[in-house]
């Protein structure tokens, strides 16, 4: 019988003691200001070497002869002892509390919060970084030993496994809680053959993010025995102790085995009626759930279940599992997950194929960057939010919210915002369909550059979600499948001047709807049916997608980077700077094309393919820049080179090596001019030709090469016309328009258009007319039922010239030249 006695501090101030693994064979006990003594017994081992607290205590009792005298101290029990080294921790050295306190400028051991903060750092780079210096472990990180050391002293007797509360724990009643010593049973996690068979499962499992594994790892290095049972509550009886309940975390590991057969055996909920097995829950005894589960057991004897019965649930436990993924909260790694890896591989240690495939876990739920709590008000439920923004627009926000093991948040207004996407996307299908008729046709041999442009982005689309949808990426599938899929479709309605193929039109519909049902399954299921599906969207197969041509979507990337750039250029063109003359706005411009580097940046792209070939990567720019010095004919351009270096390193971070080569694999001019009028759309000039930079001035030159062509402007003076358009109530206004040398009618209905896009959708449907006698035609007062009277089809063969001197337009046609006037007339068909 354990007997109590009671004591206060002054009574064992100086008592000798021997304390296990340390040089002294006597210590003493003494005064320390800064113990808590709620905890344990009020008594700690000091370490003055690396703890900055006892070595603060240590330094006062050396220090005050009067601090010694008022607690008892003797000289020899303080004065002989100097901080031994252990450790060896980065930045601090062997004597890390030492270090810290002349680091933190503690005086004494008063200067709690400076004691505090060194306590902090040192603790954790001790731990984590610290390497021991005692004979026997010299080498072995701190984290590493800590472990061995414990089990060592509590197996010689020399301590004892202490245990307190993570953190404060306050009863109902008002009273702290200290962890009790009581009757438990616990599953030994972390013996070693079983822990090396949920290493190996682990190996063999996708889990989907390395912070994950990473985790895992973690759990399995610190997990030793964890207590499985509790007395009272919900729960499966311990079989072998039936006071005792298995606890919720240790009973879930392998439930989804039962899910298998679930079906089979649940009737009504209260029992009464059995399910369609006819199976009673007292027949389903230990021998029963072997065979269910172990194909190499034998129909149990005496078993009242027909075998016949047993063999269809087994069936059904070995066409489900195993388990292909779990999902659950990022927090039950270390506890739930790693749990249900030992029970499969010990439940299943002869049959790996039941170990798990796959566990995917997901962070918490933020809303609006914020904690939900319903305290502050931060909270919302799932039918607030279906209320507020439709399902398609909560499961689409949801998505959005966050992947991998972050935290998710629920942004409102980015779910506003997607709600308002959606109906966009709906009223868009509407307008399509309403509108069929008037998109362009043709079969597949009349594709246009865009065309198969948009046919290669789409097939890399569905990939791409396709591959984010099985790694369980929600907001990168719905990223692929609806935000980037949107952007190029509307890339391709920008840059293909000839209008949307309606076969292409309507297959990005159709792709769309299936790429956004599995998070939008009422809206897409809506389109489904509009586009007059007779079956679900949910019966239909996963789009079918031929692999998309790269090249071709390099060559798309090519043109949209070089129409930015030209239209940098121009932005440049137009605004000079302060002090210089701004240029009238231009209104042709020539694309200069180089299918070469120039010599120096030839030379300095060789140089860098062999450095990144050498050293598998660029090296230090210091290498590069003497490399690159060394050769003679570069020495000429030294202010030049490592800004082009900076450049092509850019450019290998972003394409890859390809960045590298010294010509194009892409056909440049062969894209611009299939891209021409969207060029000159974009750049908003009138004329525009491809040339080659071998026909340029040394300065285009220079800032022409392979990738990167050059823009040049002019601006040409033109001749403005009248146009008049007599249809009678055609709601269309005349209009003054510029007439260039060269232009022909395809040029210049195309500029009528441009000035009126809302009433000229189709521009073939615009005819051109000019006088029949340009002099007075103009001046006969016009009849409303013969508005073509004295006027003539201008053919699409005619080609305007201007005369500058006399400010004259005259039209070529075939061969011939007539006088145009200052009024030409159009007709809308």
């Amino acid at each position: 019988m354990l007997r109590a006695v009671h004591l206060i501090g002054q009574d064992i101030m100086g008592i000798p003691l021997e304390a296990p693994l340390t040089v002294h064979k006597t210590i003493y006990t003494l005064p320390m200001l800064t113990i808590k003594e709620d905890k344990g017994t009020g008594i700690v081992t000091s370490v003055p070497s690396d703890a900055p607290d006892d070595y603060a205590a240590l330094r006062d009792l050396k220090n005050k002869p009067q601090l010694r005298e008022k607690y008892g101290i003797k000289d020899n029990m303080v004065l002989p002892f100097d901080p031994i080294p252990i450790i060896e921790i980065p930045g601090y050295g062997n004597l890390c509390a030492v270090a810290a306190c002349d680091k933190y400028k503690i005086v004494s051991q008063n200067d709690r919060d400076k004691l505090a903060e060194a306590k902090e750092d040192t603790y954790k780079k001790g731990f984590y970084e610290g390497v021991m210096l005692v004979k026997g472990y010299e080498g072995q990180k701190v984290q590493d030993a800590k472990k061995i050391v414990q089990t060592l002293m509590v197996d010689s007797n020399d301590a004892v496994i202490y245990k307190e509360p993570e953190k404060l724990v306050m009863s109902r009643s008002g009273d702290e809680c200290v962890v009790a010593l009581c009757d438990q049973w616990f599953l030994d996690y972390g013996e070693p053959v079983w822990r090396g068979l949920a290493e190996q499962c682990l190996a063999s499992m996708n889990t989907f993010s390395d912070d994950v594994r990473h985790n895992f790892l973690s759990t399995l290095d610190w997990l030793h025995e964890h207590a499985c049972s509790r007395s009272y509550g919900l729960g499966t009886k311990m079989p072998w102790d039936p006071k005792y309940l298995i606890e919720s975390l240790s009973d879930s590991t392998i439930y989804m085995a039962y899910y298998t057969v679930d079906h089979l055996l649940q009737g009504k909920w209260d029992g009464s009626i059995p399910g369609p097995a006819n199976i009673k829950p007292e027949q389903l005894t230990p021998e029963v759930w072997d065979y269910i589960f172990y194909k190499t057991k034998p129909y149990p004897a005496g078993c009242s279940i027909p075998k016949a019965t047993l063999d269809k649930l087994r069936h059904e436990f070995e066409y489900w599992y195993p388990v292909d993924v779990r999902m659950s909260g990022k927090d039950l790694i270390p506890n739930h997950l790693t749990y249900f890896i030992y029970c499969h591989c010990a439940m299943w240690s002869d049959d790996r194929s039941k170990w798990p495939k796959a566990v995917r876990a997901n962070g918490h739920l933020l809303i609006n960057s914020e904690k939900m709590s319903k305290s502050t008000g931060n909270f919302c439920t799932l039918e607030e939010a279906i209320n507020k923004f439709s399902a398609d627009g909560m499961r689409m926000s949801l998505a959005d919210a966050g992947d991998h093991i972050e935290d998710a948040n629920f942004v409102e207004k980015m779910a506003e915002a997607g709600l308002l996407r959606l109906y966009s996307l709906l009223e868009w299908v509407r307008e399509m369909l309403a509108s069929k008729d008037s998109l362009r046709v043709g079969p597949a041999s009349s594709y246009t550059f865009n065309d198969r442009v948009f046919i290669s982005e789409m097939n890399k689309s569905i990939a791409e979600t396709k591959t984010n949808y099985e790694e369980f990426l929600f907001r990168a599938a719905l990223r692929t499948a609806f935000f980037e899929f949107q952007a190029k479709r509307d890339r391709y309605r920008e840059v293909e001047t000839e209008g949307m193929h309606r076969d292409l039109v309507f297959r990005f519909i159709e792709t769309q709807a299936l790429l956004l049902a599995p998070i939008c399954p009422h809206l897409t299921e809506y389109i489904w049916g509009l586009l007059g599906k007779e079956e679900s969207i949910m019966w239909a197969p996963w789009p079918v997608a031929e692999p998309a041509d790269e090249h071709l979507i390099r060559s798309s990337q090519y043109l949209t980077d070089s129409s930015h750039e030209f239209r940098l250029r121009k932005k440049a063109v137009l605004n000079p700077g302060k002090g210089k003359r701004v240029q009238a706005a231009p209104t042709h411009a020539t694309i200069w094309v180089a299918k070469n580097y120039p010599p120096w940046q030839n030379l300095v792209l060789t140089v860098l393919q062999k450095l990144y070939q050498d050293n598998n990567g660029f090296p230090d720019n210091k290498i590069i820049s003497q490399e690159l010095i060394s050769k003679p004919e570069l020495k000429k351009y030294t202010k030049k080179l490592m800004p082009f270096v900076q450049v092509a390193k850019e450019n290998v971070e972003k394409n890859g090596v390809r960045a590298l080569a010294l010509t194009s694999d892409i056909d440049e001019a062969e894209v611009l001019n299939l891209n021409l009028q969207y060029l000159a759309n974009t750049v908003e000039v009138e004329g525009l030709e491809v040339k080659s930079s071998d026909l340029a001035d040394d300065k285009v030159k220079e800032d022409c090469c392979p990738g990167k062509p050059f823009i040049s402007f002019i601006t040409e003076s033109s001749v403005e016309v009248s146009l008049i358009n007599p249809q009678p109530f055609s709601g269309l206004f005349d209009m003054k328009l510029n007439i260039f040398d060269g232009d022909n009618i395809h040029k210049v209905i195309s500029r009528i258009a441009k000035t009126e896009r809302s009433k000229f959708k189709d521009p073939t449907a615009v005819k051109l007319f000019r006088y029949e006698d340009a002099e007075i035609g103009w001046r006969k007062i016009p009849d409303m039922t013969k508005i073509l009277e004295g006027k003539i089809k201008i053919p699409e063969s005619g080609v305007f010239r201007v005369d500058h001197a006399t400010q004259t337009v005259t039209l070529s046609e075939n061969g011939s030249t007539f006088p145009v006037g200052h009024q030409l007339i159009y007709i809308l068909s």
